[in-house]
């Protein structure tokens, strides 16, 4: 009976888990990919304009701190001259950004 109950919750937990997964990629895709590409590598026309980094490189990844990306996602960029580089994502909780900065994360090889 534990077994049952075990395969059970280990059964919804991965169910959770990949509906998390599904949930940040299509953000990602919806409100990121545009600029850094659905491959993470920002090689997309707006990606080179802006200078965007390559979050499939482990340098890039190990100088992004979670702290930065979560900001940047919840408050946006802008340059030294105050123009906008990256609007702030709209209509996205706390969890929904976090899992966003783990979907980036994914990117690196």
């Amino acid at each position: 009976m534990k077994k049952l109950l075990f395969l059970g919750l280990a059964i919804i937990a991965a169910s959770a888990l990949s509906a998390v997964a599904g949930e940040a990629k299509a953000n990602f895709d919806k409100s990121c990919a545009k600029c850094h590409g659905a491959d993470g590598k920002g090689q997309t026309k707006m990606g080179q304009k802006l200078g965007i980094k390559d979050y499939t490189d482990a340098k890039v990844q190990a100088e992004l701190k979670d702290e930065a990306a979560t900001q940047a996602i919840k408050d946006g960029l802008k340059d030294k001259e105050g123009k906008v580089l990256m609007k702030p994502a709209e209509d996205l909780s706390a969890d929904d950004i976090k899992a966003l900065v783990n979907y980036m994360r994914a990117f690196k090889k």
